[in-house]
């Protein structure tokens, strides 16, 4: 098993409360946190890197929505409506996915987008036969992968990554030869947090000759993304993380322009076609990127992307990447305090650049302590295999005092033996 570096001790943090509560104090964030709904004020939320809290804005917003748009509107709201997925899109592009307007589009899940971008992707390159794929990537993105390569009788070219670190980029560029067609990546491990370099990976994957399709999942929102400055192809990822649009939230897909004509996608449904409401026989796309649109949007759930981008906007990206990056500093710093002794280790990038915005800490017996904290310390985080508890918290509304809590409870719970009353089967969600 790969182990993480120790903690280096020349923390930036004394480890006292105190001084957790100075950083919420003079955090320039700060006032956030009351536009989002907080239903259990002595919880501490640190989970969002899997779910967003509620903006206070979306309730609302959303019954707007059904009542104005649905109930009074009808059908005539659609003359609104039509153009969100591409409106949302342009607002993703430009303030979270560093894009151009018309590259960036909200439809279906990530797992669709990434089928449909895959799918094309192949079809550019028929005399390539491999597509490489991470081994310790989001289990969608590998399932996607297998399929298509099933389907087309292509060879899976599967790295051996270092679960805890993410890509090795020379091991990657020994798999890129003349037969690649298509890589498919994680800009930030679900697993480990892990950051990989995107315009590296992007600049060796072009001169192979082959296209990237990157996984924004768990980097929107929470980490600075430059698709067009990075040299991005292609891209998908939820919105339901760090952008906070709320459980089933629409997905993203990005494409850059200069590719998009040369791309057809397999499901194509009257959202993409040329001239909508002509009913025309037969599928001509659009020139623009709704040409990976399918189906009519969801529009309750689209609708409640608007107030949540809207405070990502007005926090900007930046700023989130920096409070981020030092509640995870806080995070590795309690635990090679706290709980390094008691059996766990940093299960991620010890250096802060090359981590997410969140800290995956390992543990024999980390299924149980995830239960217990949830069920008898009042600290939501998550579990992963093998044995790893995610910390996730997100930094549009989580303080200091919020991560140092957490710690301090973990800490407890532990040394008390409490989560041992637990049972070790796990449940269907983890």
């Amino acid at each position: 098993m790969t182990t993480s570096a120790p903690t280096s001790r020349s923390s930036r943090f004394d480890g006292t409360r105190e001084e957790a509560e100075q950083y919420d104090a003079s955090d320039p964030l700060g006032f956030l946190r009351d536009r989002f709904v907080h239903a259990e004020p002595d919880l501490l939320y640190l989970d969002g890197n899997s779910l967003g809290r509620l903006p206070a804005d979306t309730p609302d917003f959303v019954a707007d929505v059904v009542r104005g748009g649905w109930g009074r509107g009808l059908i005539r709201s659609w003359n609104d409506w039509i153009d969100w997925s591409r409106g949302l899109g342009d607002r993703l592009a430009e303030h979270v996915l560093g894009a151009r307007p018309g590259e960036v589009v909200l439809s279906d899940s990530t797992t669709v987008n990434l089928y449909k971008l895959a799918w094309a992707a192949l079809d550019l390159a028929p005399g390539r036969r491999t597509l490489v794929v991470d081994a310790e990537d989001f289990p969608t993105n590998r399932y996607v992968a297998q399929g298509l390569a099933r389907q087309r009788g292509l060879d899976l070219r599967v790295l051996r990554t270092d679960m805890d670190g993410g890509p090795d980029l020379e091991e990657l560029r020994a798999a890129l030869d003349d037969d690649v067609a298509l890589v498919v990546l994680s800009h930030v491990s679900y697993r480990s947090g892990a950051l990989t370099d995107m315009s590296a990976v992007n600049a060796m994957a072009r001169e192979a000759g082959a296209l990237v399709l990157w996984d924004l999942s768990h980097s929107a929102g929470s980490v600075p993304v430059r698709l067009d400055e990075d040299g991005a192809d292609l891209a998908v990822g939820c919105t339901y993380k760090y952008l906070n649009g709320g459980p089933g939230s629409p997905a993203f897909l990005y494409v850059r322009r200069s590719l998009q004509a040369r791309l057809r996608q397999p499901v194509q449904g009257w959202f993409g076609q040329r001239e909508q409401f002509a009913m025309a026989a037969d599928f001509e796309p659009v020139e623009s990127v709704d040409r990976f649109l399918t189906g009519t949007p969801p529009m309750l759930s689209t609708a409640a992307l608007v107030p949540a981008l809207a405070l990502v906007e007005e926090a900007g990206v930046d700023r989130l990447r920096a409070k981020g990056r030092l509640l995870g500093e806080l995070a590795v710093d309690l635990t090679a305090r706290w709980l390094q002794p008691l059996g766990f280790r940093l299960a991620s990038p010890a250096q802060p650049e090359r981590r997410g915005s969140h800290v995956t800490l390992w543990h024999a017996d980390a299924w149980r302590i995830c239960r217990a904290l949830a069920d008898d310390a009042g600290v939501v985080c998550d579990y992963r295999e093998p044995d790893r508890l995610r910390i996730g918290p997100s930094p549009a509304y989580t303080r200091f005092t919020d991560v140092w809590d957490a710690l301090d409870r973990t800490r407890r719970l532990v040394e008390s033996g409490g989560h041992t009353r637990l049972p070790r089967e796990k449940g269907r969600i983890t």
